[in-house]
């Protein structure tokens, strides 16, 4: 409802309607350009629409002016920003369907609605004694109505010719922002929607391989900087190759699928990101965990994939789909790159496959060499430079 307040409209004719033609063009040029220099400042559409009618409210002598929005199927007013001399409050709640008010005609019959006086006209929504007149105005980029400019003043003849077309510029001037503003959105959320795509692996749905190499760097500089611990799982399936000779490939993606949607819940609650490593390979990183507890969550998913007993004609390890897995751990440092934590579980994989397969092998990440120590690659010839918790 609508208040009535102190009014400083006057009486006077208004300023446009004494000015001569070439006046009123400088003087619309004047108003636009200020409106366009707001609508630029926003950063969201209710602050640009904000702006808007704070700028019409300043520049021209209106009791109110306001943006009212329509929803996408315009059946309903979703949203109202207001600026003027009379406090506002909405006659009704939203959303508020276009059957009630001038403002609902407006949007119904998508007309220029000039309200001389408010107290004849049928639909107008009384809530203010010195309103007595009213200007509303469908805000239309090209055949979208993205709802109404509403104006109200205190004088009955206020609104001449000269002084609606101003509003019926300054409307088109609205929808062009309004229009400019939802396609931003849009393509914001399908750059988001994009980027969701470029992160996630088209056959398995899990985040891909970039998505991986991007949270690893992100979680290794947090932790560095916080000094806590972690952990990473290489989860492989075992004679992978042999089952999409055996069954084809469409089988062999079924596989990879159904084993995705088993890691995700069997690391639920314990596992930052599950991502496809690459080809039959998933990756598991663990933000919070140490080894040990790394070496856990391995052993209960190997232990869920046996009991999926997923057939495997042409294993050498079992006669169902079986998987290796290598887990590694560490507190992170800045003078190693993250790529020491997938090297210490690749080479944990690659001795969890050389003992058999279907097994877990669990190292720790080997301290950074000091400056002038023998190097890894110059330790005696046998040694395992790594300690092994298997």
């Amino acid at each position: 409802m609508r208040h009535s307040g102190p009014d400083h409209q006057g009486k006077r004719e208004p300023m446009i309607s004494r000015l001569d033609a070439p006046g009123q063009r400088v003087m619309l040029t004047e108003i636009l350009a200020q409106v366009s220099a707001e609508a630029l400042q926003g950063e969201t559409l209710e602050e640009v629409l904000q702006r808007i009618v704070d700028c019409v409210a300043r520049q021209l002598p209106v009791a109110i002016a306001s943006i009212i929005l329509l929803n996408e199927e315009g059946t309903h007013f979703v949203q109202e920003v207001w600026a003027g001399r009379l406090q506002l409050e909405p006659a009704t709640g939203m959303p508020w369907p276009v059957e009630v008010g001038a403002a609902g005609r407006c949007a119904r019959t998508g007309e220029v609605q000039l309200i001389a006086d408010v107290a004849h006209d049928p639909d107008y929504v009384p809530g203010n004694d010195t309103v007595q007149s009213e200007y509303i105005v469908p805000i239309r980029h090209r055949v979208r109505l993205h709802g109404v400019l509403n104006l109200e003043s205190t004088q009955a003849d206020f609104f001449t010719p000269e002084v609606r077309a101003m509003f019926d510029a300054v409307a088109l001037q609205i929808a062009g922002t309004i229009h400019l503003a939802r396609v931003v959105r849009e393509l914001e959320l399908a750059n988001r929607k994009l980027e969701r795509l470029s992160m996630s692996d088209g056959l398995t749905g899990i985040a891909n391989r970039r998505c991986f190499d991007l949270r690893l760097t992100e979680e290794w500089q947090r932790h560095v900087r916080e000094g806590r611990s972690l952990a990473l799982l290489l989860v492989d399936v075992d004679c992978f190759k042999a089952l999409n000779d055996a069954r084809g490939h469409l089988h062999g993606d079924e596989c990879l699928r159904t084993l995705a949607r088993l890691v995700e819940r069997v690391a639920e609650g314990n596992c930052e990101l599950v991502a496809r490593y690459g080809g039959e390979e998933l990756a598991l990183l663990l933000t919070d965990g140490d080894l040990r507890a790394a070496r856990r969550l391995g052993e209960r998913l190997r232990r869920s994939v046996e009991a999926l007993a997923m057939e495997h004609p042409a294993s050498s390890v079992a006669k169902c789909v079986t998987v290796s897995v290598g887990a590694s751990a560490l507190r992170p440092d800045p003078a190693r790159p993250p790529e020491a934590l997938i090297d210490t579980a690749d080479r944990a994989l690659y001795t969890a496959k050389a003992r058999g397969r279907n097994r877990v092998v669990a190292r720790m990440v080997p301290n950074a060499p000091r400056p002038g120590a023998m190097r890894i690659g110059e330790a005696a010839a046998g040694a395992d430079p790594v300690q092994a918790d298997d």
